[in-house]
Formats: structure tokens, C-alpha cells, sequence
């Protein structure tokens, strides 16, 4: 099923073209089929580089949530991830619309540099981020604390302080703690952040009466359902 799966892709990815060959075309009409390739190809957006937090297609799936992992499959590479159009992806069955509109979304944030949590870590190991508290002093009354991102198993007076970057979204609370979405202390101090799915998932909203098309209705008959129960009580029939 996967081996299937895979062939579907690339087979959407090299479709051979089936239109008329542009040498039977007027020479005019053949110079504006030309620029409009030539212009179309220009346009075609970028393939991103991988990130250490997010290195394969799983991992992105997996991270952006709302079950797009088990399409994981239908991508043999990381370029047909970024590459194939909505309706290519229809035709691999990620279903519904609005998934697919998802993942679209997701894949121009990608390509913008706009990463959810996690997004700048530089050093993680299958899916593992260590955390570590540093730090110093501006002066003798003022240290100064932030979490750095450092190779598993390093110790921070291993490394030089011009390669240490603050980590967006997490901070100390107190002097050892990390706080911050996903971090989970360890037995050797700092803390550790996973790859988990859902980190980036955008949330739904709630439905509250059955959304904005029908909540007029749904409150109308709630009314006149407990006024009809309140006549009752009392009496009035």
C-alpha cells in the first residue's frame, strides 16, 4: 500500500503534459506560450530548507496537527510536500477541503519563517531539544538568567558564550526553573522539550448553538421550548 502510495505521488508530480506541442503553434502564439512558461516557472514558491526541529516530513505533519499525520506517507520527499498543488492532494485523498486549506496555510508559514514553538532551536536529537538555564553578570548585584539551547549530553562551561541564543518562549522562574509550553525537567537540571503532535496546531474554534448560520434558530427554539416547560409548571396549558 505505501509502495502504491509513493508511485501515486511522483506520478502527479511528473504527469506528462498532454497539451498541443508548442512547435505546431503560430510563431506568435509560440513566443507568448513561451514567456507564459518560462514566467510560470519563476513563479513556482520556494522549497524551504528543513529546520533541526522539523528535518523530515513526518515530523511536520506531526507537529501541525489536526491528523495530517497518517498522510505522511503520500509524501516521498520533503519537495513533493511543498510542491504538489490542492488539487494533487485531493487526488492522494487528504480530505476534507478544509485540511487541505490547513495544510496550504501551514506550508506558506513554513516557507515565511514562521515556526511555532521550537522553531529556533538549533540542536535536537531524534525529535529531543535539551534546555539549560544560564548565567551571568552585568554586575556584581544583577545577574542575569535566560534558557539557552544546548547539544545533548554538553555541559554550558563546554561551550563559548557567543554561541549561546536565548530560546523564544520559555524563561526562568526562580533561579533553575524552565517554564514554557512542552518543557518537561530533567534529573540533571534544565529541562527538555519533545516533538509532540499538535505543537503547532492551529485550535478550532467551538461551535457554541450550532455556529453563526444556525444560532439564531437553535436560541429561538430553546426559547419557546423553556417558555412552553415554564407555562406547564405552572399550570397553563
Amino acid at each position: 500500500m505505501k509502495t502504491s502510495r509513493v508511485t501515486s505521488a511522483l506520478g502527479l508530480l511528473f504527469r506528462p503534459c498532454t497539451t498541443t506541442p508548442i512547435t505546431r503553434l503560430a510563431p506568435d502564439l509560440w513566443a507568448q506560450t513561451r514567456w507564459l512558461h518560462e514566467n510560470a516557472q519563476r513563479q513556482l514558491p520556494a522549497v524551504p530548507a528543513p529546520i533541526p526541529f522539523v528535518p523530515d516530513v513526518e515530523t511536520f505533519l506531526t507537529l501541525i496537527g489536526r491528523g495530517l499525520k497518517q498522510h505522511a506517507s503520500k509524501f516521498p520527499t520533503w519537495e513533493a510536500l511543498f510542491s504538489l498543488t490542492s488539487e494533487q492532494l485531493r487526488e492522494l485523498g487528504v480530505e476534507p477541503p478544509r485540511t487541505r486549506r490547513y495544510l496550504l496555510q501551514w506550508r506558506q508559514k513554513f516557507r515565511e519563517g514562521r515556526f511555532g514553538i521550537g522553531g529556533d532551536l538549533k540542536h535536537v536529537d531524534n525529535g529531543v531539544a535539551e534546555l539549560k538555564v544560564y548565567e551571568y553578570l552585568e554586575d556584581p548585584l544583577t545577574p542575569v538568567r535566560y534558557v539557552v539551547n544546548v547539544p545533548a549530553g554538553t555541559k554550558l562551561d563546554q561551550l563559548p558564550r557567543e554561541e549561546l541564543t536565548r530560546v523564544d518562549g520559555y524563561k526562568v522562574q526562580g533561579i533553575h526553573t524552565i517554564v514554557g509550553p512542552y518543557a518537561l525537567p530533567t534529573k540533571n537540571g534544565g529541562s527538555r522539550i519533545k516533538v509532540t503532535e499538535g505543537m503547532w496546531e492551529d485550535k478550532r474554534g467551538h461551535k457554541v448553538d450550532g455556529g453563526e448560520r444556525r444560532r439564531a434558530e437553535v436560541r429561538f427554539k430553546r426559547g419557546v421550548a423553556e417558555r412552553k416547560a415554564l407555562r406547564e409548571k405552572q399550570g397553563f396549558y
